[in-house]
């Protein structure tokens, strides 16, 4: 699917976060004989959007619901001024979409800063996270990182056309292992190429703050854990992972031969591994 036919295939809601009333698009799947699947919920990071679960959630649409929202400020979702970025508020975002799609309790599958406000939520509300799979998630202290904190700078939302690309092809192409799929780099891409695309990547990365997860009570967490996460990614290091692990009675799986873009660099891997968690505790397993 690329990421044309991903946009087309999203649903849209809206939902209020700080008093803002924000436009939230979302992928969603899921059987089609009327079962009551659980839910999965996955959750993007930044500079990325929904697409970035392309390879990944549609797999399990036949045995769950699968959620797949843009981030407020990413992909498709608003990304006009005047709203927070950050994961406390894409905390809230998710907390509220949620409620939206009638969700009390689910599963949630992040990456990035997604995991971060995955965290913030099932340390927040307990009682609504069965499972949590932390895919190079920020945590603690280990972020922000450089090159996002570079494009907070107000210089971002005044780069030309080609300095911007060439930033994002240094993040999607040069960040992949080994050859990177054309259509993923495209994906990754389009939502930042757009008018307002500067300016909303700059927003986003501006927005990121470690005091986000520093302050977040790890030990109220209460679902069942799975660190999935690449051996090699410099930026967010298996350390954070096996930290996690270790305070939330959960464990680790690496997979080797891929950076931070683990969800892209080894999706069959990160398919059965995902499946084999979701069967041990309590759910059926997609296809891998």
């Amino acid at each position: 699917m690329n990421h044309e036919e991903w946009t087309a295939a999203q649903s849209e809601t809206t939902v209020t976060v700080d008093g803002h009333e924000l436009s939230v698009a979302y992928y969603e799947g899921g059987p089609d004989d009327g079962s009551d699947a659980d839910t999965l919920v996955f959750l993007h990071g930044v500079p990325t959007w929904s697409y970035l679960w392309r390879r990944i959630a549609p797999a399990f649409e036949d045995d769950y619901r699968v959620i797949v929202p843009d981030l407020v400020g990413y992909g498709n979702s608003d990304r006009r001024d005047g709203f927070d970025r950050s994961i406390r508020a894409q905390e809230a975002m998710l907390g509220a979409l949620l409620d939206d799609l009638g969700e009390t309790a689910v599963t949630l599958v992040a990456h990035d800063i997604g995991g971060g406000a995955a965290l913030r939520f099932a340390a927040s509300a307990p009682d609504r996270v069965n499972r949590l799979v932390a895919s190079n998630v920020v945590c603690y202290d280990s972020w922000p990182v450089e090159f996002i904190s570079g494009l907070g700078l107000p210089e971002t939302a005044e780069l030309d056309d080609e300095e911007l690309e060439g930033k994002l092809d240094f993040a999607f192409a040069e960040g992949t292992y080994g050859e990177a799929d054309p259509e993923f780099v495209a994906g990754m891409k389009a939502p930042w190429l757009r008018a307002d695309g500067k300016r909303a990547l700059a927003r986003a990365a501006v927005a990121t703050n470690t005091n986000h997860t520093t302050e977040i009570d790890y030990g109220a967490i209460d679902a069942d854990v799975l660190c999935l996460w690449s051996g090699d990614d410099v930026l967010q290091p298996l350390e954070y992972g096996e930290r996690l692990a270790e305070d939330l009675g959960g464990r680790v799986v690496e997979l080797d031969e891929a950076y931070h873009w683990v969800v892209e660099d080894r999706p069959e891997g990160y398919r059965e591994a995902l499946a084999a968690f979701l069967a041990e505790t309590g759910g059926s397993g997609g296809e891998s």
